[in-house]
């Protein structure tokens, strides 16, 4: 597993390096259009698993276009363009459940989970948009993401070298106080160290603050994706990224992460 994880992470990176700083705002938009349909996907393989009558293509076809139009809508024309979209895909989707109805009870559930997705996923991913094409926008993609992942994988060492006392095993009973710890220290660390290599205009403080606070929720965005496999008695959202599981595993504390970075950069630190 460990050795699965890292080959993963070593090729993915310098991908996603390379896009980051010479892709341009089209090219990661279009990147982010692209993870968020993929992990759209995987979201609804979890909330509708056994769902009886199968939830119909449409009605997942409509989710994935409104996902994509709400991320490229952000990019061109902002928050009020995404809102509509917003709106627009949720009346849509109250139709499909009242033609549904009839057949499926459960018919204006499944509307509400394809809604709540679209927050989830793609609405939360364009935050990543937004971020980067902000004033510095390179390094606040990169501070979130060593951030994250710094959290991720300090949480996954500490815990399994080091984690006696459970953190939450309702949700997920290998997490540990001590991972936990663990993985905010590794944030904090990294996150420091980037800032006094590329960030002189955001002070220490400053970062420490973006750092706990960004780590801090992405625990708590990785424990809440743990609560749908728990529901749906699975232990991964996908298999496309060996070692990672899917990609909903991958990116569960970066859907928090992204809009609480993103306030935080946009509000209160610069």
């Amino acid at each position: 597993m460990h050795a699965k994880r890292w080959i993963t992470a070593l090729i993915a990176l310098p991908f996603l390096i390379a896009l980051i700083v010479w892709g341009g705002p089209l090219l990661f938009t279009i990147f982010i259009a692209a993870v968020a349909t993929i992990t759209l996907w995987e979201y609804f393989h979890i909330v509708f698993a056994g769902h009886q009558p199968a939830v119909p293509t449409a009605s997942t076809i409509w989710s994935y276009a409104a996902g994509i139009a709400i991320i490229f809508a952000i990019e061109k024309y902002g928050f009020k363009a995404a809102a509509a979209l917003m709106a627009i895909h949720l009346i849509g989707a109250g139709v499909l459940s009242i033609w549904r109805f009839k057949i499926d009870s459960d018919a204006p559930a499944v509307a509400v989970k394809q809604v709540f997705g679209l927050f989830y996923v793609p609405l939360f991913l364009s935050y990543a948009v937004l971020l980067y094409n902000d004033t510095n926008g390179i390094h606040w993609i990169f501070l979130l993401l060593l951030v994250v992942a710094a959290g991720d994988t300090g949480a996954y060492y500490v815990g399994s070298y080091w984690g006696r006392h459970k953190l939450c095993p309702a949700v997920s009973p290998k997490k540990t106080i001590e991972g936990a710890a663990g993985g905010l220290a590794a944030s904090v660390i990294i996150g420091t160290g980037y800032k006094l290599l590329f960030l002189p205009f955001l002070s220490v403080p400053a970062c420490v603050l973006f750092a706990v606070v960004v780590g801090l929720v992405g625990q708590a965005g990785d424990l809440f994706e743990s609560e749908f496999k728990r529901v749906a008695g699975i232990k991964d959202s996908g298999k496309l990224l060996p070692g990672h599981g899917g990609f909903l595993d991958r990116i569960d504390a970066l859907l928090f992460a992204l809009p609480t970075a993103y306030l935080l950069e946009e509000y209160l630190l610069t």
